[in-house]
């Protein structure tokens, strides 16, 4: 790998990333689960940001109605259906030669999970639905890996870093997924920005962890409404892990079990 930092000059004179941090990033890697609105915008921000590996893991084709929201796309992708993998990987490559990128076309179940998140540093959530994400959320756990958790529906999101052994996970959160009320971004609309902005803390998260600056990240679930302007911070460092969590205490990982 080529390893003139020099392109990534501003990035590094940030002291505490520095230039520690910009080489731990470029010996680091991370799968990103679903390239659409969330993992369009983290692969385009990590790749740029000098990230060694990244997996890009999707099954689905690009539309013309992904574009207003998801990065690296074009009428081209949508006019010809190109997998989101390879539309992406495509111009990934074009903005940062020096990265590694694997696509795989896959969706995340309780079958690929474990094999999916094998070799990477962290994982990160670009799902678009809460029973993906407590499977994450148990392989995470299980391998002892952090992942990012976020979402958005409409102009509110949610973003929150999860560190095995330092913050409460999930299902200490949740003890299951909620039901949607038929309510997903077909249904309900979504605007680009508060995309753009939850994928940002997303990938700033991801940079934290990669460049060995975890004890960062993982100290909020960060609430957005771009809409109304409001943002909130919930200090996960003052909420105890559930006493009786049944994933990151009992090691009980039932999303992945057959």
């Amino acid at each position: 790998m080529n390893r003139d930092l020099s392109r990534y000059a501003r990035q590094i004179t940030f002291k505490p990333f520095g230039e520690e941090g910009q080489r731990r990033l470029a010996d680091s890697s991370a799968i990103i689960v679903g390239v659409g609105g969330l993992g369009s915008w983290v692969a385009e921000l990590l790749v740029r940001a000098g990230v060694g590996r990244l997996r890009l893991v999707d099954d689905d084709y690009v539309e013309l109605t992904n574009i207003h929201r998801q990065s690296l796309f074009t009428e081209k992708d949508a006019n010809q259906r190109t997998l989101k993998i390879n539309a992406a990987a495509n111009h990934l490559r074009e903005i940062n030669s020096n990265c590694e990128i694997e696509t795989v076309f896959a969706r995340i179940d309780r079958l690929t999970a474990d094999r999916l998140t094998e070799g990477v540093d962290v994982i990160i959530d670009g799902t678009d639905n809460f029973p993906a994400r407590f499977i994450l959320n148990d392989c995470a756990i299980k391998k002892s890996k952090p992942w990012i958790f976020a979402g958005v529906l409409g102009t509110e999101a949610q973003v929150m870093a999860i560190i095995p052994d330092k913050t409460p996970c999930l299902r200490c959160l949740l003890d299951s997924p909620p039901a949607c009320n038929g309510q997903t971004c077909r249904q309900a609309g979504v605007l680009g920005p508060a995309v753009a902005m939850v994928a940002a803390v997303e990938a700033s998260e991801a940079l934290k962890i990669l460049s060995g600056n975890s004890d960062k990240a993982g100290q909020c679930l960060l609430v957005l409404d771009v809409w109304n302007n409001v943002a909130k911070q919930i200090d996960v460092s003052k909420l105890t892990k559930n006493a009786d969590c049944p994933c990151c205490v009992h090691k009980n990982f039932e999303f992945l079990e057959p």
